[in-house]
């Protein structure tokens, strides 16, 4: 398996892949919206025998009072085809996409998430941190993961995404 920043090429399939692993497309449009945006963003592939089976992307996120500029990406969405789930292709996504943003200079990543699955790459609650989500969702399912240790110390707030997931 392959991990590779997105081409345009991949524009199709990365659609394909968010309408097949979610009920709506809104996942699809919203990758489309994001891409379009002019944000900073991280998107990538997973390609098996040359086909695109995976996708993740990654936005730059904002911190309520981040007078120290913290850089923060929010992960959101992750799809991989469904005759391709369970077999590892979501996990070596986000590895990858983690070591990219660390390699960007990200401070840390979020990700509102299933908490049985994202504390194995070493995401945390970020209530632990003083830290929430703009969403009301519960404390266990909004992470964080600190790619530069000790960078969210004495950081509070609430992280704002793009205006764009609004409409997921």
């Amino acid at each position: 398996m392959n991990i590779r920043d997105e081409l345009s090429s991949d524009i199709e399939k990365i659609w394909e892949i968010n309408t097949d692993a979610f009920e709506t497309e809104a996942e699809a449009n919203l990758v489309t919206a994001l891409r379009n945006s002019g944000c900073p963003y991280l998107s990538l592939v997973a390609e098996t025998e040359n086909e695109v089976v995976g996708h993740i992307l990654f936005t730059a996120v904002e911190l309520s009072g981040n007078e120290n500029k913290l850089k923060i990406m929010g992960l959101a969405p992750m799809a991989v085809f469904s005759k391709y789930q369970n077999k590892g292709v979501g996990s070596k996504l986000v590895q990858a996409g983690l070591e990219h943003c660390q390699l960007l200079g990200y401070d840390a990543v979020v990700v509102l998430g299933h908490p049985d699955y994202y504390p194995k790459f070493g995401f945390a609650p970020s209530v632990n941190y003083g830290i929430k989500s703009e969403y009301e969702v519960p404390d266990e399912v909004f992470m964080i993961l600190e790619l530069i240790p000790e960078s969210l110390k004495n950081h509070e707030g609430v992280i704002k995404y793009h205006e764009a997931f609004n409409s997921v």
